[in-house]
């Protein structure tokens, strides 16, 4: 049984400290606020409730595999339902598309019927080529630590392409439209696309191949199911403990400095951004962090439009808008999320966009950017694309401290759901069973 220190609450570091103690071993976590879940959560005002943070993921499998390998079954839990459409997107012409997940079919009869056949089978083909991408990634990226000695060539040579996200997008797909639909993604995570591989289009894979789901209610209860996983698993939990550096002799990790002393450790697990660590700040000099959306959550009142989970108005500024929050009856819980030229109040941008409820907002909780960070404890969009060697800049599973490894966003396979949870699986691979 070895003793390992876990840092930082998030979804990372939750999913983390659940699989090492179904391990065996000893495992504390420390999380600097007051609360667990990291941007999985809630926000509250007068009735409304909001999701603080992500309203659905894709490969829900991930969550699966936490659940069974750390306790009981997802299903005896949780109740992951499929979201369609997994997004609605509005072009500047006025054209809209309703974008089915989990079935290649849906999609092209979809893209076809909104944008054109001939849009409809290009987006099909542009997608179809990343199959080869998922599966030599999914084997030697997502599902097992990275290996230069192990890995397979495929693998090896799309992870130092030169192949950009826009590239491929303007060379594959002429329609602008399937273009920002490509890039969409990446795009609105704060990237710049001309900086992003090409390799990270393969989510659109994912995507249609096994759709998005979320949890009835909001995923912000996911937080809340973790927090009593750890409990059954008999995880310390320190919360309002800020780990303010790592203790390190010879090279290797043997505690975690906190206000009231050092935790001893023979492991240590980073499941926040390395930067707040000064021994590992070093490490990750090059790099810079995802910067969130501006996001604001309106309580809306009468009667509004009929709309899916998730609606994105393409343009500049771009919003999302998301209608799945909770409210008093006969009122409707709605966050919305905008990037680029925020000229304009967000809710009056959307008015602008054809979405007119501005009249009809009765509550309302804005947060900025840099709100988000600071209650975040950094941004849960990981490290910023700036090109392919973004990769090897940023901290793998493995990092240069003996003892110490990464979790969460910040790390292999990145930020999302669905890469957060995978990388916790990682982390539990190499540190092994006690």
């Amino acid at each position: 049984m070895a003793r390992v220190v876990v840092i930082g609450g998030g979804f990372g570091g939750l999913a983390s400290a659940a699989r090492l103690a179904k391990l065996g071993h000893d495992v504390t976590l420390l999380e600097a606020s007051a609360q667990l879940g990291g941007a999985l959560g809630y926000v509250e005002e007068e009735g409304f409730r909001w999701d603080s943070g992500p309203t659905s993921t894709l490969l829900p499998a991930v969550i699966r595999d936490f659940f069974r390998k750390s306790g009981r079954p997802a299903e005896r839990e949780i109740d992951l339902v499929p979201v369609e459409p997994v997004q609605q997107h509005r072009f500047a012409d006025g054209t809209v598309l309703d974008l089915p997940g989990g079935s290649r079919a849906a999609q092209l009869a979809a893209v076809g019927s909104a944008l054109g056949e001939e849009a409809g089978r290009r987006w099909i083909e542009y997608v179809d080529d990343f199959a080869e991408v998922w599966d030599a990634l999914r084997k030697d990226w997502f599902e097992r630590p990275w290996s230069d000695e192990h890995a397979s060539k495929d693998a090896k040579a799309l992870l130092s392409t030169r192949l950009t996200l826009h590239r491929l997008a303007q060379r594959e797909l002429r329609d602008p439209r399937l273009q920002l639909l490509a890039c969409h993604r990446a795009s609105f995570d704060g990237h710049e696309p001309r900086n992003v591989p090409a390799w990270e289009g393969v989510w659109s894979y994912v995507e249609q191949n096994f759709g998005a789901w979320t949890l009835p209610g909001g995923m912000g209860q996911l937080a809340d199911v973790l927090a009593a996983r750890l409990e059954t698993r008999g995880v310390t939990v320190l919360t309002e403990n800020p780990a303010r550096d790592l203790v390190v002799e010879g090279g290797r990790v043997v505690g975690v400095r906190i206000d009231e002393g050092t935790l001893d450790a023979d492991h240590v697990v980073c499941a926040i951004d390395p930067r707040r660590l000064p021994a590992l700040a070093a490490y990750v000099a090059r790099t810079m962090p995802a910067i969130p959306p501006t996001m604001c959550h309106i309580g809306v009142v009468g009667d509004v439009p009929d709309l899916p989970a998730e609606v994105v108005l393409h343009g500049d500024p771009t919003l999302v808008l998301r209608t799945t929050g909770t409210a008093p009856e006969g009122a409707h819980a709605w966050t919305i999320l905008g990037r680029g030229r925020l000229a304009e109040d967000i809710v009056t941008a959307l008015h602008r966009a054809g979405i007119k409820v501005r009249d009809q907002v009765e509550v309302r909780v804005d947060r900025t950017p840099r709100e988000l960070v600071e209650q975040w404890g950094g941004s849960p969009l990981g490290v910023l694309w700036q090109g392919r060697n973004t990769v090897t800049r940023r901290l793998g599973t493995s990092t240069p401290v003996g003892g110490v490894f990464m979790a969460g966003a910040h790390t292999t396979p990145g930020s999302g759901l669905p890469s957060v949870g995978l990388s916790a699986a990682l982390v539990a691979q190499v540190i092994g069973p006690a």
